[in-house]
């Protein structure tokens, strides 16, 4: 009988263990991260998107205003520099030059004719002048005339040899007049926009007053990446820092970029935080390929770096630098933890974890608290 107890008993406490075991909740699922170490990067990104831009970039706009008469290349066109882009109509300045070149000619003749006749009168004084001395053939009036003659031949001479050089000069004048309906490429580049079409009326933009340029050329075989940084993160970066930019669109990182240049003043803008433009530069050619002017770009600046530090991805922290540490019941206890470097992805953990130890990386998901039973996901 006793035995018969004994076993009713026995299986009853079976089916009330059974039951408080099925009324506990289930571990949650949770993904799991394993302390280890790595390397840690200290970075700083810009706060606005960026910009690719080329080294350089002219807007042209002929020095006169007028009637495009010729349009020497289109848009995508590389040209050279000096190269020939654009022509206003210029027919009654280049009859202008056609002048003066004839002036001078006509005056070089004439300075020809009367040098020859000044150099004729001061043979004829010269001779007259001897007789005078040595014979006395001749009268002092008509020695007096002879000298006369030959020094006013002389001043016609070198009036006319004058006349030849102001004639020289306006031709200059005439040709740079020409010059300032011509177009001409400052620099090896692209053709990447024109705003002029041939018998449209094009002019310089005035002070104050922008326009479209009429060609825009770009020197794409050079290009970097501006971007505004923080004005509390700027006095960190230096110039020939090591930078990566990245690029909307494209997936990979390009990180042969070098900091070239950190503008000398802090932009304020209407509402937006104050921030210092930095410039990268990239070097590497293959970092360069594909890329163009216009592309939006970020970029990110290497402070400093450790290769062998003690990380924990910073989507696993929470405020004041706790996580969620998983015990090897796997009961969940906030740890605080002391960071050191950090970045976007990663923070170093200068004490309160240790390699190996195991935190919670979805520290957002329900239930997920210190206390609650976990386990990994599968």
């Amino acid at each position: 009988m006793r035995k018969r107890y004994l076993i009713i008993t026995l299986i009853l406490a079976g089916l009330i263990a059974v039951y408080f075991y099925k009324k506990q909740p289930l571990p949650l699922e949770v993904e799991v991260y394993t302390v280890e170490k790595g390397e840690v990067k200290s970075t700083v990104s810009n706060t606005r998107v960026g910009t690719v831009k080329a080294c350089r970039r002219a807007f042209l706009a002929p020095a006169t205003g007028g009637q495009v008469a010729k349009l020497h290349v289109k848009e995508g066109d590389q040209v050279k520099q000096n190269q020939l882009l654009l022509e206003v109509w210029n027919n009654d300045l280049k009859e202008q030059v056609s002048l003066k070149n004839a002036e001078i000619s006509s005056n070089r003749a004439a300075a020809e004719q009367i040098c020859q006749l000044s150099e004729n009168a001061l043979r004829d004084a010269n001779r007259i002048s001897e007789l005078y001395k040595n014979k006395n053939y001749v009268s002092e009036e008509m020695l007096d005339q002879k000298v006369s003659t030959a020094k006013s031949q002389q001043a016609g001479c070198k009036a006319a040899k004058d006349k030849i050089l102001v004639s020289e000069r306006s031709l200059t004048a005439a040709q740079a007049a020409v010059e300032r309906t011509l177009l001409l490429a400052p620099f090896d580049g692209t053709v990447a926009e024109i705003n002029a079409e041939l018998g449209e009326y094009v002019t310089p933009s005035p002070p104050g007053i922008p326009t479209l340029p009429a060609i825009d050329l770009m020197d794409i075989s050079c290009l970097y990446v501006s971007a505004p940084i923080d004005e509390v993160d700027a006095p960190q970066i230096k110039t020939g820092m090591t930078a990566c930019v990245s690029l909307d669109a494209f997936p990979e990182k390009r990180c042969s970029g070098k900091v070239s240049r950190i503008a000398p003043y802090v932009l304020e803008k209407e509402k937006q935080a104050r921030t210092v433009e930095v410039e990268v530069k990239l070097t590497d050619p293959k970092d360069l390929k594909e890329l163009l002017p216009g592309y939006s770009a970020d970029i990110e600046v290497l402070l400093t770096s450790k290769p062998q530090a003690i990380r924990i991805p910073t989507e696993a922290i929470m405020e004041n630098n706790r996580v969620l540490l998983i015990k090897d019941d796997g009961v969940l206890e906030e740890r605080t933890f002391t960071p050191g470097l950090t970045n976007w992805n990663t923070v170093e953990v200068l004490s309160g974890l240790n390699v190996g130890d195991k935190i919670v990386k979805s520290i957002g998901q329900d239930g997920v608290v210190a206390g609650a039973h976990v386990r990994k996901k599968p």
